[in-house]
């Protein structure tokens, strides 16, 4: 079968393509295998050096643990705060009002243009010379701060083309039924704009919790990653070996979050198509104990 964008291959594309794949998984191969001799000559391979993480449960508790449980709290109040508030951003970019979308556009890009590193350091700057903020909290409080001005931003862009890229009949339709502004967008178009908005968003909630590591970096945040530090100092400069932990921890929560995130769109789209199949379903009248079908 051909199509317009991709056309099957015939027999001398496959044999090339499994040329270029074997060829590919060569040098993969090689590339691993030098990395892992590498590994191996500095002595980075060695038991003593990773057995802590199977054999010593105190790596865990006292460190890994306590980190994660830092970096999530820090991620899920960011996006506790940055969801609703970018939800806010982006409808007030798609005001019909200048004054309102004017002032809003110009917070979005001003915050969009920052690194999120830098608003964490101003955050924490702030904190420290103008509010009670103990020292011991006032790194999360940067760390969320930053995140939630830089992402919260991003997610008004986010809502602001989803929105955006729906037909343009559907909110025609409502304003047709007398809706209004507001409930247009709150009943009609936010709705449809989510499952087109979600793997954006995704991506978003994934860098939200790998961001939160620069707090650790800079900040003094005791987050995950921050660990590492603690770990090599106790446990005899296994630092590639703590560094592949914390990447799998990292991997396997983002890998849990994208995959509560797929469950969710396709509910959303199940409950989209069901709806859809009952609003065309034909009406049943049901009269002396009989049935009858009619149409609209």
């Amino acid at each position: 079968m051909n199509s317009v964008l991709y056309d099957v291959p015939g027999p001398k594309a496959k044999r090339r393509n499994v040329v270029y794949t074997v060829a590919f998984l060569a040098v993969l191969g090689l590339v691993a295998y030098w990395v892992l001799s590498a590994l191996a000559d500095k002595n980075q391979l060695a038991a003593e050096k990773w057995s802590p993480f199977v054999t010593d449960s105190q790596v865990w508790t006292t460190y890994l643990i306590p980190g994660l449980i830092e970096t999530l709290k820090a991620a899920a109040l960011s996006i506790l705060i940055a969801l609703p508030l970018g939800a806010a951003l982006g409808i007030g970019r798609l005001s019909d009002h200048r004054w309102v979308r004017v002032p809003v556009g110009a917070v979005v890009e001003f915050f969009r243009a920052i690194p999120v590193l830098l608003l964490m350091m101003f955050s924490s700057a702030v904190y420290a010379a103008y509010t009670p903020v103990s020292s011991d909290f006032r790194p999360l409080y940067a760390v969320v701060t930053g995140l939630v001005l830089y992402n919260a931003s991003v997610i008004a862009e986010v809502v602001r083309a989803g929105v955006l890229s729906l037909p343009r009949g559907q909110g025609d339709a409502a304003v047709a039924l007398g809706m209004r502004k507001g409930q247009t967008m709150l009943y009609v178009l936010l709705p449809q704009a989510v499952t087109v908005m979600l793997p954006a968003l995704v991506s978003q909630l994934v860098v939200i919790v790998k961001d939160t590591a620069l707090g650790g970096a800079l900040l003094g945040f005791g987050e995950l990653l921050s660990q590492n530090r603690q770990i090599t100092a106790n446990y005899g400069a296994n630092t590639i070996a703590a560094f592949t932990v914390i990447a799998l921890i990292y991997i396997a929560l983002n890998a849990l979050l994208t995959y509560l995130a797929a469950r969710l769109e396709k509910r959303l789209r199940q409950g989209r198509k069901a709806a859809a199949v009952k609003d065309t379903a034909p009406i049943v009248n049901v009269e002396m104990g009989g049935a009858s079908t009619g149409g609209l």
